[in-house]
């Protein structure tokens, strides 16, 4: 089953946890075994597992790409002046695979899906693909 997720951000760069979402889809699949596929079909956005019970952590993650590739250097060609968002998409990757057992996501204690909004804000997609055993 694949199923398309609409995905607003309200900032230039965000964190959106879409576990929920996901899991609601594994569950209106029906599927008790096998994976789900999260993918990102733009290239200034991207997908991450990362801790859910600190936002610190998302923060600092945010902050931590923000210096890799700062917004708005002199030096980026790329005349829509999102270059910074097309380098940290690139860094966190299109998508993610998670494990589905007993109908549910296999997710560590803390871990959640998080949708990464870098050239926001915006109406962004997010395919979801359940595949059963």
């Amino acid at each position: 089953m694949l199923k398309t997720l609409d995905v607003p951000s309200s900032k230039r760069c965000e964190f959106i946890d879409v576990t929920s979402e996901v899991q609601s889809l594994v569950a209106e699949a029906g599927v008790s075994s096998g994976c789900v596929v999260c993918y990102v079909p733009h290239t200034t956005a991207g997908i991450t597992i990362q801790e859910n019970a600190d936002p610190d952590v998302t923060a600092d993650l945010a902050r931590r790409l923000e210096a890799l590739a700062p917004h708005g250097l002199a030096e980026y060609r790329h005349s829509e002046g999102n270059s910074d968002a097309h380098i940290k998409s690139s860094l966190l990757g299109a998508s993610a695979c998670v494990l589905i057992d007993g109908g549910r996501l296999v997710l560590g204690t803390w871990q959640a899906i998080y949708f990464a909004e870098f050239d926001g804000p915006r109406r962004r997609k997010l395919h979801v693909k359940v595949v059963a055993d």
